[in-house]
C-alpha cells in the first residue's frame, strides 16, 4: 500500500518547517552535535540505555548488548553522518544516523541517505526526533542528497509521523514500512543555516564540558573535606 501527503509538499517537497530559519532565531532551538569517532563510548552508551521495545523499534529486531556493542563499533564516521543531542551532564539524550548510499539507476551525482533516530524514554515529549530530522535534512541538501529514506517497522507510528508530516511518499508491506523524502537543492540560506546551528552547538557543548568539569573539581573537593573532617581528631571535653 502507497500513501502520499495531499499538502502542497507531496508534490513539490519544500524543506521541514523552520530549515529556512537560522536556529538561533528559532524560539525553541535545540543544539544538535556532530558526533565523530572520539563519541563512541557515549553512543553505544546511549544505545544501551534504550528500553527493549525502543531497540526493537530503532534497530527492526531486539537488539541485545552484544549486537548493540558490535553496530557501534561498526558506524563509519567518514562515510556516515551522525548527529546528537546532550543534555547538561553531557549524557547523549537523543542520537541520529544518516548513512549515505549511492543510487546507481539516477546518475552518479544522485545519491540517497537512510535515516535513524533514537531518543531515550525519559527525554520523549519534547520534538526531538522531529529536531534531529529537520537537522538531517538540511545537512543531506547541503551535500547532493537528492533523497532521503527511512526503513522502519509499520509499528513505529512516531518515525513515520514525522516522514508524513515531511511530505514523504510512504510504503507499506506488512510489518515493515518505507518512506522516500524527495529533497530540493541547496541553497545559500540553507548553508548558512546549517552553519550558524553548527557554530552554536559548538558553543553549547563547550559550555556545558566546562560546567562539567568544574562540577567534578568541585565534587573532588567536597569528598577531600569530607575525608580530613572525618579522619581529624575529635577534642576531648
Amino acid at each position: 500500500m502507497i500513501e502520499q501527503v495531499t499538502s502542497p509538499q507531496a508534490t513539490h517537497p519544500r524543506p521541514p518547517s523552520g530549515l529556512p530559519v537560522s536556529p538561533l532565531l528559532r524560539w525553541a532551538w535545540v543544539p544538535i552535535r556532530s558526533l565523530a569517532a572520539r563519541h563512541r563510548p557515549r553512543i553505544a552508551a546511549h544505545l544501551l540505555a534504550l528500553r527493549a521495545d525502543d531497540r526493537y523499534l530503532r534497530f527492526g529486531y531486539p537488539a541485545t548488548d552484544e549486537q548493540i556493542a558490535k553496530y557501534v563499533d561498526m558506524l563509519d564516521f567518514e562515510r556516515d553522518e551522525l548527529f546528537g543531542i546532550f543534555n547538561r551532564r553531557l549524557e547523549l539524550i537523543a542520537m541520529a544516523h544518516l548513512a549515505h548510499t549511492a543510487d546507481p539507476g539516477q546518475g552518479l551525482r544522485a545519491s540517497i541517505a537512510e535515516f535513524g533516530v533514537s531518543v531515550l524514554a525519559k527525554a520523549r515529549g519534547r520534538s526531538y526526533g522531529t529536531r534531529l530530522f529537520e537537522h538531517a535534512t538540511l545537512h543531506a541538501r547541503n551535500r547532493g542528497i537528492d533523497t532521503l529514506f527511512i526503513h522502519a517497522l509499520s509499528e513505529n507510528t512516531a518515525m513515520l509521523k514525522i516522514a508524513r508530516k515531511a511530505g514523504a511518499v510512504v510504503e507499506r508491506a506488512g510489518s515493515e514500512t518505507e518512506a522516500w523524502l524527495k529533497l530540493p537543492p541547496e541553497t545559500l540560506v540553507t548553508r548558512f543555516g546549517e552553519l550558524m546551528e553548527q557554530q552554536a552547538a559548538e558553543i553549547d557543548y563547550q559550555w556545558k564540558l566546562h560546567a562539567h568539569r568544574v562540577n567534578e573539581i568541585l565534587g573532588a573537593l567536597a569528598e577531600v573535606k569530607t575525608h580530613l573532617n572525618s579522619s581529624a581528631p575529635t577534642a576531648r571535653e
